[in-house]
């Protein structure tokens, strides 16, 4: 088996589907969280100056969606055919272009708070409601079982949560497919001994 060694920040944030695919496969890992004080002296040992690496056997890997699409192979959770896998891309891809516009921080925080609640109001009903359609009346996102998708919006999902508690609320099928995930033993049993964090 391979040595796995994850480095992120202790929040959950673009770690956390790593994380949760690791779980899911029930494979160890070192879990390394550098606090932001920190950050500023490995940065430049990083590639591309970025978190979150996954370290495998001693080979350095960057950027979490690829990390996880690797790691989705790995646990069966990346589809049945090449179809599905761009089924599945498409939605990582449509949720992860919405969190790169998100105003996530602003040295002015009540500028940012107003930012954000700005951001969420005129653009998440469009993001959601693509989403309840592409599910439609299936379970999953992509054919009868979970994968790297639902995996993703309930990870993204709970981080939006922070921002705006009720994010998805008049979502009922996109909130089934989070209680689905959450429900999975390996995933639950990951939420309740992982550390508290914000987001």
């Amino acid at each position: 088996m391979p040595n796995y060694k994850l480095t992120y920040f202790n929040i959950r944030g673009r770690g956390e589907l790593i994380r949760y695919l690791f779980a899911y496969m029930d494979t160890a890992y070192e879990d390394i969280r550098i606090t932001f004080s920190d950050w500023p002296a490995i940065k430049s040992s990083i590639p591309y100056g970025k978190l979150p690496i996954l370290e495998i056997d001693g080979e350095v890997f960057h950027q979490s969606l690829a990390i996880g699409r690797y790691l989705a192979r790995e646990a069966g959770l990346a589809g049945k055919s090449n179809l599905d896998q761009a089924r599945i891309d498409g939605i990582l891809d449509s949720i992860d272009d919405f969190l790169l516009v998100f105003p996530w921080r602003d040295a002015d925080e009540t500028k940012q708070k107003q930012r954000q609640e700005e951001y969420l109001a005129n653009f998440a009903p469009e993001l959601l409601s693509n989403l309840e359609k592409c599910l439609g009346d299936k379970l999953w996102f992509v054919g009868n079982s979970v994968t790297l998708a639902d995996l993703f919006w309930d990870i993204c999902s709970d981080t939006l949560e922070v921002y705006k508690p009720g994010f998805a609320q008049n979502y009922p099928k996109l909130l089934s497919v989070k209680d689905k995930v959450k429900s999975i033993p390996a995933i639950a049993a990951w939420i309740k001994k992982r550390p508290q964090t914000r987001e």
